[in-house]
């Protein structure tokens, strides 16, 4: 009971953070709120577990959505798809017997790989021609958000992440040792 109740509290606290940072980057453009983004995402996954990664990576674009960072409603399922992406590669990558910030920088360069193509497929190349049929002048507009920028997004947010995560993991490790949430030999 006290560990589920300790996981719903990092991942409100990571939806919070999440939600707040998107607020506040919205003025400064995709730029700059897709790597806060791609940040609290991995964040989420590494220091709350694969299913407080899972719930972030769902909830931020319809987040998006409702601050009006997303284009478009219908897009939303793609954000998430490629969310998802980037999580489970950090969860996968994270679980390899490597020095920690060698680990780090595999899964940021990974991890953005394969966000960047997800979405490209998913929106540029399904989404928005085959599902949402935008007029063309608002469907290359699009397809230019989902293009090359979620690209340097993913790998800024990792690159910030391989920065400050081995603090963050030992912190946080010493702190859940302290309270009783991780058994010590």
């Amino acid at each position: 009971m006290k560990t589920k109740i300790y996981w719903i509290a990092k991942t409100a606290v990571f939806i919070a953070l999440l939600v707040a940072l998107q607020a506040l980057t919205k003025p400064a453009g995709i730029l700059l709120t897709g790597s806060v983004v791609n940040l609290v995402l991995i964040l989420s996954v590494v220091l709350g577990g694969f299913g407080t990664g899972l719930s972030v990576a769902i909830i931020s674009p319809l987040m998006a959505a409702l601050l009006g960072i997303a284009p478009n409603w219908g897009l939303v399922p793609f954000i998430a798809l490629g969310n998802i992406a980037i999580v489970a590669v950090w969860f996968i990558l994270t679980k390899v017997k490597l020095k920690p910030l060698l680990t780090y920088i595999v899964a940021a360069v990974v991890g953005a790989a394969v966000k960047f193509g997800v979405l490209w497929v998913s929106v540029v190349q399904v989404g928005v021609p085959l599902i949402l049929k935008l007029p063309e002048k608002q469907a290359v507009a699009i397809s230019a958000q989902f293009g090359i920028n979620q690209l340097f997004t993913a790998l800024i947010g990792g690159a910030v992440a391989c920065i400050i995560l081995p603090l963050l993991v030992k912190t946080i490790g010493n702190m859940e040792k302290r309270a009783g949430f991780v058994k010590t030999a």
